[in-house]
């Protein structure tokens, strides 16, 4: 297959922005797939925030960091994303070159927990001020849950809006699908 994965295509727009020692957040950590990948892309000079609200997946995560010696450079939070304003430090603001979220529910978990519209927005403001100029937001969008096709009409409502002259926004779907997961890429001028 020629065209990436959804979650392939999120790992190559921040690779492009996201350079080694640079700054990142998993907003949305689950089993820590994506955390790793911004473990790796920034080495062990950077830095990389996480974010869930289950405590099964910061141990999953924190599992998978140990085993690839990645553990270093990660801080993994036990809240929702929509506190990063909390938890980040302050030495970062208008520095994270790569945010990444996967909104839905944690795979394999309970499919009763998902994120939601409200803290999804509340957290994407929130990243919007704390990204660098050339900086990147990827949103993986599920649809094929319940709350998933509202969540995604929300983030991309709210995306849609965001002011062209800060912001360049693409969306991504494979059409020829029944609720084929979208992306959503958002870069800071």
């Amino acid at each position: 297959m020629i065209l990436p994965s959804t979650l392939q295509s999120a790992r190559s727009w921040i690779s492009y922005s996201l350079p080694r020692g640079g700054t990142a957040v998993d907003a949305t950590v689950g089993n820590g797939y994506d955390t790793l990948f911004l473990a790796e892309q920034v080495g062990p000079e950077g830095v990389v925030f996480g974010f869930d609200i289950q405590q099964e997946a910061i141990e999953s995560t924190a599992r998978r960091l140990r085993e690839a010696g990645r553990q270093n450079q990660v801080r993994l939070f036990p809240c929702s994303h929509h506190r990063m304003d909390e938890k980040l430090p302050a030495e970062v603001k208008g520095k994270i070159q790569g945010m990444m979220f996967n909104l839905g529910y944690l795979p394999h978990g309970n499919p009763e927990i998902i994120t939601q519209p409200q803290t999804t927005i509340e957290a994407l403001q929130i990243g919007t001020v704390w990204l660098a100029p050339g900086g990147m937001i990827t949103l993986a969008l599920y649809t094929g849950h319940p709350g998933g096709q509202e969540e995604a009409d929300a983030v991309v409502n709210w995306a849609s809006a965001l002011p062209p002259k800060q912001f360049q926004v693409m969306w991504q779907q494979m059409v020829n699908r029944r609720h084929a997961p979208s992306l959503l890429v958002i870069e800071k001028r």
